[in-house]
């Protein structure tokens, strides 16, 4: 199952690191719906019922739209069906946070948004996983591996083109240039509307799909996130107008191109939300380690990537006394570029994949 991950872009940032290409493959940088950059908060440490980034179709929102053309919206993580009849959506009595692949056409929660085209890709930097031992539950961070060369893999050799000099401005943004940041982890979900039955405003809700591990990845989990590995894979899971329902549930198959290297037990309680929840650790020793090629990336945007435009990361401190906010400030530090604590790390470790 995928019960936690991490997000800790900024919007305007996400926006451009979840660029698109569309049927012609002309590339774009999607908008944020309207409103939505104020409910998105970044996170080490996301959990069900807060609010992550998704990609998806923009005729779910303007039927005048094209199907290829997409924005990112932040939805709550735990489908609530269109046809629940509580006013309160905790009250559901199941659990919606994941749904199996394989029996997305037997439950009637997930069926109908499928059949009706709402699929989204769910944005990450990465998920945890927890591997269960005799004594204790070890957690892994699982993320794309990342280049050195500043530029994800699918980037690498590609040549520049006219086109991808005319990137959609998205979000006002001095840097409108390549993405050269973390790769975004990409999964593929079903998302929902509901409206509560007394009236009141509509809540999108997404559910992440789930299929069976990998080789790399069943020493720590039976199960892992449906991820869908390029832009090619993405386009398809989005364009519900071209590719219909039964022929995109071919992409969600395990996907052995993920990495990834064991965590501190902090990410075990999601009110812990920090830099630290992210960093490399050696098991045996718990001393922090340094990660290596896949996440040295990183550090050269680390340097220059400006903080200002970033929120703090998921924590409500309004209603807090004064002592208790000081002590929640200290805890969540600022959201920064992911990995902040890359600029200082120890001894050398490489991650498994």
């Amino acid at each position: 199952m995928c019960g936690r991950t991490a997000c800790t872009l900024a919007p305007n940032e996400l926006s451009r690191a979840a660029r698109y290409r569309d049927r012609t493959g002309q590339p774009h940088r999607p908008r944020w719906k309207d409103g939505d950059t104020d409910t998105y908060r970044p996170s080490y440490n996301k959990s069900p019922q807060s609010f992550s980034p998704v990609l998806l179709s923009n005729r779910h929102f303007n039927k005048d739209a094209p199907v290829d053309e997409c924005v990112l919206a932040a939805m709550r993580w735990g489908l609530v069906p269109g046809w629940f009849r509580e006013n309160d959506p905790s009250k559901m009595q199941y659990n919606t946070s994941n749904c199996r692949s394989e029996s997305l056409l037997e439950k009637k929660s997930y069926k109908d948004p499928l059949l009706k085209g709402q699929r989204c890709v769910v944005l990450a930097d990465g998920f945890y996983e927890w591997r269960r031992t005799e004594k204790e539950k070890q957690p892994f961070f699982i993320y794309f591996p990342q280049s050195q060369g500043g530029q994800v893999p699918s980037q690498q050799n590609a040549q520049k083109t006219k086109s991808d000099q005319s990137l959609d401005q998205g979000e006002s943004d001095q840097d409108d240039s390549d993405w050269t940041g973390w790769r975004l982890l990409t999964i593929a979900g079903l998302f929902d509307s509901w409206t509560p039955p007394c009236g009141g405003e509509t809540l999108y809700t997404y559910s992440v799909i789930t299929v069976d591990s990998s080789p790399n990845l069943q020493s720590i989990h039976d199960r892992m996130p449906a991820v869908l590995d390029g832009e090619d894979e993405v386009r398809r899971w989005l364009d519900f107008g071209e590719v219909k329902s039964l022929e995109a549930m071919k992409l969600l198959q395990p996907k052995s191109s993920l990495t990834f290297h064991p965590v501190s037990s902090l990410v075990n309680n999601s009110r812990n939300n920090s830099p630290e929840c992210l960093q490399p650790v050696d098991p045996t020793v718990k001393k922090t380690v340094q990660p290596t090629a896949s996440s040295k990336m990183m550090t050269s945007w680390l340097k220059t990537a400006s903080p200002t435009k970033r929120k703090n990361p998921d924590e409500d401190t309004s209603a807090k006394a004064p002592e208790e906010k000081s002590a929640a400030e200290k805890q969540t530090k600022p959201a920064g570029p992911l990995l902040q604590w890359l600029l200082g790390s120890g001894s050398r470790k490489k991650p498994r994949t």
